[in-house]
This record gives C-alpha cells, sequence and structure tokens, in this order.
C-alpha cells in the first residue's frame, strides 16, 4: 500500500490575487472571494486568523501581492510570495478558484519556496529609491526635448557645451524663454571656465531662428525638466531622512576614508558616505573598484543588509541573475546566460565606471 505523504503545514493557505477580487482556499472550507478595497482585506486577515492559518501562500502577481502582503504580515501569519512558474496547475481547465486550491494543496506539502522579500525598511527605501530612478529616466527624456527643440532653432549650443543641463546651459536656456535674444549677454550667463575657453563658439552657437512655437517648445522641455528635478530632490530628502532614522542608533565609524566621486545624477544627500557607513557597520563598501555609495545604496535597497536569505554564493549569484544555464541534452551540453538579470543583478553585471 502506498504510503501516504506527510503534510508540514497542515495550517496553510493558498491565495490567488487579481485586480478586483482574490481567493483564499483554507483547508477544508470552500473557497472565499474577497474584494481588493482595504477594508475587504482586512477581513481577509481575520478570516485566516479565525481559521488558525499559521502560513499563507501567494503569487507575487505585478504589484498587486504588496497591499495584502503588508496586511497579512501584521498579522503575524507567515508569508510565501512565490514565483507564478512554481505553481503552474496541471493542463486543463483554468479557474481562480482553482489556483488558490492548488496553491494551498502545494504549501501544505512544503513545496514551495518563497521568492526573497526584505524587511520594512528595506522596502521603504527600495520605494524610494525606484520611484527616483524613474523620475531621472523621465527627466531624461525631457533633456531629448531641449536638444530637439535647439535644432528646430538651429541653435548649436548642445554642441559647444557637454552638458546643457548643467548651471551655464540651464542660465542659458531660462534667459532665451525669458525672451533674451543676444548672443553676447547669452555667452556672460557662462561659467568663467567656458568663457576662457569657448567664448567664441558659445557665441557663434547661440544664432539661431527663434520662431515662437520653437521657443515655446524649449520652455515646455524646460517646465518639465524642472518638474522632475523637484520629484528627484524630493525623493532625497526622504532617502536622508530614512537613512537617519535607521542608523541613528548606530555609532559613528572611526576610520573614513575619501569616498570616490559620483557625477552621475548624485543624490542630495548630506554625509551619504558615513550614513551608508553606519548602515553597514563601519563596512566601506565603495572602497570596491566600480562601487559608489550611491550604486552601493541601490544595491542595498534590493537585497537587504543580510543576505542569509541565500545559504551559498552560487544560489546568490544564481538569484541576481548572473550565472549562466546549462542545457545538456544527451552528448550536447553548453552553457547559456541568463537573460533575466534583477535589479541588483544589473548593478553588479554593468561594469560600472567609478563616479557612476
Amino acid at each position: 500500500m502506498m504510503k501516504s505523504l506527510d503534510v508540514p503545514n497542515p495550517n496553510a493557505a493558498g491565495i490567488d490575487i487579481g485586480t478586483e477580487m482574490i481567493f483564499i482556499s483554507v483547508s477544508g472550507l470552500p473557497v472565499r472571494k474577497f474584494s481588493t478595497f482595504t477594508e475587504n482585506l482586512i477581513e481577509a486577515c481575520v478570516y485566516l486568523k479565525e481559521n488558525k492559518v499559521t502560513t499563507v501562500a501567494m503569487e507575487s502577481t505585478g504589484v498587486y501581492w504588496i497591499p495584502l502582503y503588508d496586511l497579512i504580515e501584521k498579522s503575524n501569519i507567515e508569508i510565501f510570495v512565490v514565483n507564478g512558474a512554481h505553481v503552474k496547475n496541471v493542463p486543463g481547465r483554468k479557474s481562480d478558484v482553482q489556483d488558490c486550491q492548488w496553491i494551498q494543496q502545494l504549501h501544505s506539502y512544503g513545496l514551495l519556496q518563497s521568492s526573497f522579500v526584505p524587511d520594512n525598511t528595506i522596502r521603504k527605501l527600495r520605494t524610494y529609491i525606484r520611484l527616483r530612478d524613474d523620475h531621472i529616466e523621465m527627466a531624461s527624456a525631457h533633456k531629448l526635448h531641449l536638444q530637439k527643440a535647439f535644432n528646430l532653432m538651429n541653435v548649436k549650443i548642445h554642441n559647444v557645451i557637454s552638458d546643457i543641463t548643467g548651471t551655464s546651459g540651464m542660465n542659458i536656456i531660462r534667459a532665451i524663454v525669458q525672451g533674451e535674444r543676444d548672443a553676447n549677454s547669452l555667452v556672460s550667463l557662462c561659467n568663467q571656465q567656458i568663457l576662457n575657453k569657448k567664448k567664441d563658439q558659445v557665441i557663434s552657437s547661440l544664432q539661431g531662428n527663434y520662431e515662437e512655437e520653437y521657443v515655446f517648445s524649449l520652455r515646455q522641455a524646460m517646465t518639465c525638466l524642472d518638474f522632475y528635478l523637484v520629484q528627484i530632490n524630493e525623493c532625497d530628502k526622504e532617502i536622508e531622512k530614512l537613512l537617519h532614522k535607521t542608523t541613528q542608533e548606530k555609532s559613528t565609524p572611526t576610520d573614513i576614508k575619501p569616498p570616490k566621486v559620483i557625477k552621475n545624477h548624485k543624490p542630495n544627500i548630506a554625509g551619504l558616505h558615513v550614513l551608508m557607513m553606519k548602515l553597514t557597520d563601519g563596512k566601506d563598501a565603495s572602497q570596491i573598484p566600480g562601487l559608489t555609495d550611491q550604486t552601493l545604496m541601490k544595491i542595498v535597497s534590493e537585497v537587504g543588509l543580510d543576505i542569509s536569505s541565500w545559504p551559498t554564493v552560487k544560489q546568490f549569484t544564481s538569484w541576481l541573475g548572473l550565472a549562466p544555464n546549462k542545457h545538456q541534452s544527451g552528448k550536447s551540453s553548453k552553457k547559456i546566460r541568463k537573460r533575466f538579470k534583477n535589479r541588483a543583478g544589473q548593478i553588479l553585471g554593468s561594469r560600472q565606471k567609478p563616479g557612476q
């Protein structure tokens, strides 16, 4: 007679999450569905507690799982956020009810592995940093709009000044938008270094066709860029506040070496180097080639400060998406590098230049 399988998680529940409804399967009970409004999610947590559920498994569907995850976490119930590819049902008919029952069954037998979810503080840091990166990406698009407006006017200032969004470039842009057209007046807004080396070139580049519609395009791009620069600065304030709160009880390191210069999109955070050293208990990871305090902050926001979730270096490398896949069939064997890298893997695998 076949021996029945052990059930290590008898009080397990499985949850299928959608945009409008969630479906919860508890062993021995019919599947319950709840709306995704906050009051209904709270009701779902009460339902889990009433039925003595101690552990829950659910798919990491987009960002829809996060509100329910936060509420279940506060209910002190163990949560497994699992990869959808690991809980695919057998071929056949598919429904939300069957999906949550299948997840519950797999979880009750201990066959699911939880995805990595950092603690609440790291999740907050991750939210701010990812939002900051989104703003930087949007700002970059409007920098291109500035260049397009200049090309329409045949103003070639962006060919002479390497960064038209620097102090000199933005001074010139604001003056043009306000009505200034005289090249000699505009060039006087540049810093002394540009005046010493490129004054005549800048004057020549500012001769153009200042049609009303082209200047309007320039004004629109400048306004949008200013907006996103403000948003980036607001993110920096929240990040700085969170870092201070997280490290307030940690001692300041005594051996502090000068940090690498951050050239691109430097966070407006006072004492970032010291804060990062305090966060990592006095370790200065920025001394590693290719890492700055900014890249370290991004990595910490993705993997946290405790990497014990990955028992070995190989497992951590695989999770980052930096380990090649091995495909073997008969005598044929080849290694194929994974196409997908998570955000931490993209940072560590990008071979960034110092100062980035």
